[in-house]
């Protein structure tokens, strides 16, 4: 297992146009990092740059103690010990699925080719699928045998480019749980790129969203979700409930009522940071906070439901188990449930570095 140590990168495509700001990550070894962040953060370019396709303009990339790029040092994308799994597979249309699977294997013996063709196929679910032509393979199978190939060489990292991309939201649960197992299998680090919150959340290890050029919070996916770094990072990573508040000790006072924080706060205001299944909708009652219904979406798992409270400018999601019997303009009482987390409204930016 190889550690994957980011330090610093930086990379403009314009003068005055920086894409990666010092940008820091660590992911350890074996583990599956995903990185989440909006389109233009700079994800993208830190990954080409990790896997050699692009040089740094600061900055260095270490893989298992290995230097792949800094000061003096650039390792050709060959020369790193990197598999990569592209968007929509990008197999070669002209090899059956075995070849595919053993391109990167040609300093091996044709007998040694084959059968680490037939273990990788093997693994990642396609058995006997080494005859068959890429233009014979749905979607997902297609992934399934683009993530074999980048295993085929048993590298030490595994960069995965949004590869559910093109798979329809059915199929998407069932290959990411097949790529998860199949990292696992083989000890291999893993990098996945992503935009999609809940495709973070529940397939990798460890979540660092990126915001312009920078790693702004990175931690388990339960860190991330329940403790955000600020008030952006909690409404990136989920649904989140925003409200001005003020810290008295171990509660803040905000428009729901009191409301319990996971940090004790010093008395200052800032903003009050819920996420919408910490609200639950009961009859309006002197225990509860007023509210009014706004808007009912009904998503078969759950509902959401919006709500306005006096005292908050904008809506405030709750997310309800199942169905609700609630109607735009039908008077509700809203309960908060757990605890929230504080932040002061002139507290910096940090990275996950903890650099400003």
């Amino acid at each position: 297992m190889s550690d994957l140590h980011i330090t610093g990168l930086t990379r403009s495509y314009a003068p005055g146009v920086r894409v990666l700001d010092g940008l820091d990550l660590t992911v350890p070894g074996g583990r599956l990092a995903a990185v989440l962040g909006p389109s233009g953060c700079g994800k993208t370019t830190m990954l080409r740059i990790v896997a050699g396709f692009l040089r740094p303009e600061a900055g260095s990339v270490a893989l298992g103690g290995r230097t792949l790029t800094g000061p003096g040092v650039h390792l050709p994308p060959e020369r790193r010990g990197i598999g990569i799994v592209p968007q929509e597979g990008a197999l070669f249309p002209h090899l059956d699925v075995a070849r595919n699977v053993a391109f990167g294997l040609t300093d091996r013996p044709h007998a040694e080719r084959r059968r680490r063709s037939e273990e990788m196929l093997e693994l990642v679910g396609l058995p006997g699928y080494g005859p068959r032509m890429p233009h014979e393979l749905s979607g997902g199978q297609q992934q399934r045998v683009s993530l074999a190939r980048a295993l085929a060489p048993a590298p030490a990292l595994v960069l995965l480019d949004e590869p559910f991309n093109a798979l329809d939201s059915a199929l998407r649960a069932g290959v990411r749980a097949d790529v998860r197992t199949a990292l696992r299998a083989t000890g291999a680090t893993g990098v996945l790129v992503t935009h999609d919150q809940q495709e973070a959340l529940s397939t990798a290890d460890l979540v660092a969203v990126v915001r312009s050029g920078r790693v702004a919070q990175c931690g388990t996916p339960e860190e991330v979700y329940r403790r955000p770094a600020d008030p952006w990072v909690a409404g990136f990573v989920g649904g989140a409930v925003l409200l001005p508040g003020k810290g008295e000790g171990a509660t803040a006072r905000t428009a729901l009522g009191p409301v319990r924080l996971e940090v004790p706060a010093d008395g200052g205001g800032g903003t009050v940071v819920l996420r919408p299944e910490q609200l639950a909708l009961t009859a309006p009652s002197d225990g509860a906070a007023r509210a009014t219904v706004a808007d009912v979406s009904f998503h078969g798992a759950d509902t959401l439901v919006n709500v306005t409270v006096p005292g908050v400018d904008a809506p405030v999601q709750v997310r309800a188990t199942g169905p609700v019997d609630r109607r735009p303009g039908d008077p509700v009482g809203i309960v908060v449930t757990g605890t929230a987390t504080l932040h002061s409204s002139d507290e910096p930016f940090r990275t996950a570095s903890g650099r400003e």
